[in-house]
């Protein structure tokens, strides 16, 4: 099932003043800051004692910091006072326009949940998961409610990496990613639509592409551990901040991604099978991850499109001249 939607055209969420938060751990804490920071008033729910008692002044640390880099103008005072602490779950989803539920990865717990947030909410709330890998499928396709049910998987830290996927399952409404799209645009998160379910969804499986050839390589003794870090970190990891991967690829080579997969293809086909995978780049899937790097493309020339590449390449610098990696050895004191 393809889901469509234009999160800029939709004006669903229009009704959404407040949302609960499951869980008070280091991503539900983080969602309260993007949508208290938005205006949306934060009902945080939380089993544990310990972490109920000090949710609000993790956030207010988070918010101080924040405030002093120049994130936000408004004060920190008046961000906490939209977040609360509940200890009951009915209280704390009464009333409220969105669910996002941020509590350990465990199919069954989060089936048991999803079945009493589908009991405790009305119809029209959206029930927003923000598993790391597991599908909606797997813990709400019992519920008569499931049409609400979907995952919305943040970038971690989000009030710092402002994108979400969002995975809905075959059962899931068009109306709940309309809605999930809208109210993540509205607190300034940029939603991608994943067009089917798919186990970690995409973010993950990028990172994870990574990390196996990471261990591979230190492994295998090719470099260390720290080398690794320290080639994503200054190399990989600054240029992607800029562009991503493919438009690093259609910029990096005269040509374009047509003429990058052309000389460097074959070789990354190899890559593969040396890790046991066949997966090489086929032609059909090269022209249509260009048309798509083309189309967006801001001009119509190549050069252009680099010089603006640097531009912003330039201003990163910049900002980082002088910023070291901030958990490097201090060496002796």
């Amino acid at each position: 099932m393809t889901h469509h939607s234009n999160p800029a055209e939709v004006t669903a969420d229009a009704d959404i003043h407040s949302v609960a938060i499951i869980g008070a751990g280091s991503i539900g804490i983080a969602w309260s800051i993007v949508f208290a920071c938005a205006g949306i008033n934060v009902r945080i729910f939380e089993l544990d004692d310990v972490r109920r008692a000090s949710a609000l002044d993790a956030a207010e640390s988070l918010l101080l910091e924040m405030h002093e880099a120049g994130l936000f103008t408004e004060s920190t005072a008046g961000i906490l006072a939209r977040m609360s602490v509940w200890d009951e779950l009915a209280d704390a989803v009464d009333g409220v326009g969105y669910v996002q539920e941020c509590i350990v990865e465990d199919v069954e717990v989060k089936r048991v949940l999803f079945g009493r947030l589908d009991e405790l909410t009305p119809p029209h709330v959206v029930l927003a998961s923000s598993t790391s890998a597991i599908p909606s499928s797997k813990f709400a396709s019992h519920l008569e409610g499931r049409a609400r049910c979907l995952v919305v998987h943040p970038a971690n830290p989000p009030y710092f990496l402002r994108v979400a996927e969002i995975v809905p399952a075959d059962f899931t409404s068009s109306r709940a990613v309309e809605i999930a799209a809208a109210l993540l645009t509205r607190v300034d998160i940029s939603p991608v639509l994943l067009n089917t379910e798919i186990e970690g969804f995409a973010l993950n499986r990028l990172q994870g592409a990574l990390l196996r050839e990471a261990y591979c390589l230190v492994r295998d003794g090719v470099v260390s551990a720290v080398d690794v870090d320290t080639l994503v970190r200054e190399g990989l990891g600054r240029r992607w901040s800029v562009i991503g991967p493919f438009t690093t690829s259609e910029l990096n080579t005269r040509g374009g991604l047509r003429k990058h997969s052309e000389v460097l293809g074959s070789v990354y086909a190899r890559f593969g099978l040396e890790r046991g995978k066949d997966n090489p780049w086929t032609s059909e899937t090269i022209d249509t991850v260009a048309n798509a790097i083309e189309n967006h493309l801001p001009y119509p020339r190549w050069e252009e499109n680099v010089r603006e590449r640097d531009h912003a390449m330039i201003q990163v610098a910049s900002l980082l001249r002088g910023f070291d990696n901030p958990l490097k050895p201090r060496g002796p004191a």
